[in-house]
C-alpha cells in the first residue's frame, strides 16, 4: 500500500524533534509537507528532508491531498486547526496538550466521531522506557498493592528562551502544567485510573513569567492510590524520575528517558541503540538493603506511528483515545481552579 501522505504544522520542538524524524523513518508514511513561517526552520526542513514541501500557512495543506495532519503548533491554535482538518476529512494527530479547555477537546472528539474521521493525541510519554518498566512491574505484581506513586519531571534551565511555554498565560495553554503536567498526569491516570487533585502548589519562579513554571500536584485515584507529581524547570538538584511504593517493596528510577535527548543530538529512530538505556541508568526494585537492578524497557516513541498507520489502514484502535487527553485537561483545569 502507498505511504500515508502527511503534513506537519509547526517545526519547533514538536515538529522537529518528535514528529518529523519518526514520519521520515517509517515506510508507512511520507513527510509530504511542513508548515513554518520561520526562514531558519524552513532551511532546516529542506536540508534534512529534501523531498518535503515547506509552506507558510496551515490552510495550504488543504489542497495537498493529505491523509494525515500532525498539529505541533502552540496549544491555543490546536482546536481551530483540528476542526479545520476534520471538516476536510483528513485524519488528525494533535500534540499534547490536546486543547486548552476540556470543552474544546470534547467538541473535537464529538466531531471526529460524527464525521468518522480519525483523531488522536500524541501522548508520547506512554512509550518512555522507564514508564514501560513501571507498567511491567505493576503487571507482574512485583510491588504488591501499590499505595503511592511519585513522578518527577525536573531539570535546570534558568536561561530558557522565550516560547509559548514561558510567555503564554495558563488560560491560553502556557506554563508547566500544560507542558510537562499533561505528561505526568496522563501517565498516572494510565497506571491507576481516574483521579482528582486534592492538593497543589504552583509558583512562577522566572521574573516576568506568564504562568507557573514550578508545580507540585497530589492526585487521589479512585483505586485508592495517591500520586505525587512534580514539574519544575528550575530544579538545581533533581529527584528520582519515579518512586513507587507498595506492600511488597518499592521501585526507584533516576534520569529521563533518553529518546528526546538522542533526537536532539541527531540520532535516528532506526539507530540500533535508539531508546536503550545503559545498565548504570537502570532503576532498583525491592526493600532497602535488598534491592536489585531492573533493566529498563526500550523506549518506543516510534510505536505511536506504527499503531496509527495500522488504525488508519485497517480501522483498528487508535494509539491514544482522545478522551483520555480530555480527562487530563480536566485535571489541569481543576488544579488551576484551586489556585
Amino acid at each position: 500500500m502507498r505511504p500515508l501522505r502527511t503534513g506537519v504544522v509547526g517545526f519547533g520542538t514538536a515538529g522537529r524533534v518528535f514528529h518529523a524524524p519518526f514520519l521520515d523513518a517509517d515506510p508507512g508514511y511520507v513527510l509530504a509537507a511542513v508548515v513554518t513561517g520561520n526562514e531558519q526552520r524552513r532551511a532546516e526542513v529542506l536540508a534534512r528532508y529534501p523531498g518535503t514541501e515547506v509552506v507558510d500557512r496551515a490552510a495550504a495543506l488543504l489542497d495537498r491531498e493529505l491523509d494525515l495532519v500532525v498539529i505541533g503548533s502552540p496549544p491555543a491554535t490546536h482546536a481551530e486547526l483540528a476542526h479545520t482538518f476534520l471538516d476536510a476529512g483528513i485524519a488528525v494527530v494533535v500534540d499534547k496538550p490536546f486543547t486548552v479547555t476540556s470543552a474544546d477537546g470534547r467538541a473535537l472528539v464529538e466531531k471526529a466521531g460524527r464525521l468518522g474521521v480519525p483523531l488522536t493525541v500524541f501522548q508520547n510519554r506512554r512509550w518512555d522506557g522507564d514508564f514501560r518498566t513501571v507498567r511491567r512491574l505493576l503487571a507482574d505484581g512485583a510491588l504488591g498493592e501499590v499505595w503511592r506513586f511519585e513522578s518527577r519531571f525536573e531539570w535546570w534551565k534558568p536561561d530558557r528562551g522565550s516560547s509559548w511555554k514561558t510567555a503564554t498565560p495558563a488560560d491560553a495553554g502556557g506554563g508547566i502544567l500544560y507542558d510537562l503536567g499533561t505528561h505526568v498526569i496522563d501517565q498516572a491516570v494510565q497506571l491507576f485510573g481516574d483521579a482528582v487533585p486534592v492538593h497543589r502548589e504552583l509558583f512562577t519562579r522566572r521574573p516576568g513569567g506568564a504562568a507557573p513554571d514550578d508545580a507540585f500536584v497530589v492526585l487521589r485515584h479512585r483505586s485508592g492510590v495517591v500520586s505525587h507529581l512534580w514539574m519544575n524547570g528550575l530544579a538545581g538538584q533533581v529527584g528520582p524520575r519515579f518512586r513507587v511504593l507498595g506492600s511488597e517493596g518499592g521501585f526507584t528510577k533516576h534520569g529521563l528517558d533518553p529518546q528526546e535527548a538522542a533526537l536532539r543530538d541527531g540520532a535516528r529512530p532506526t539507530d540500533p541503540a535508539f531508546g536503550h538505556e545503559p545498565e548504570t541508568a537502570w532503576g532498583r526494585v525491592g526493600l532497602d538493603g535488598a534491592t536489585r537492578a531492573v533493566p529498563t524497557e526500550p523506549g518506543r516513541y516510534a510505536e505511536f506511528y506504527t499503531l496509527l498507520a495500522e488504525a488508519l489502514r485497517a480501522g483498528g484502535p487508535l494509539p491514544v483515545d482522545p478522551m483520555d487527553s480530555v480527562r487530563v485537561i480536566e485535571v489541569v483545569e481543576a488544579v488551576l481552579a484551586r489556585s
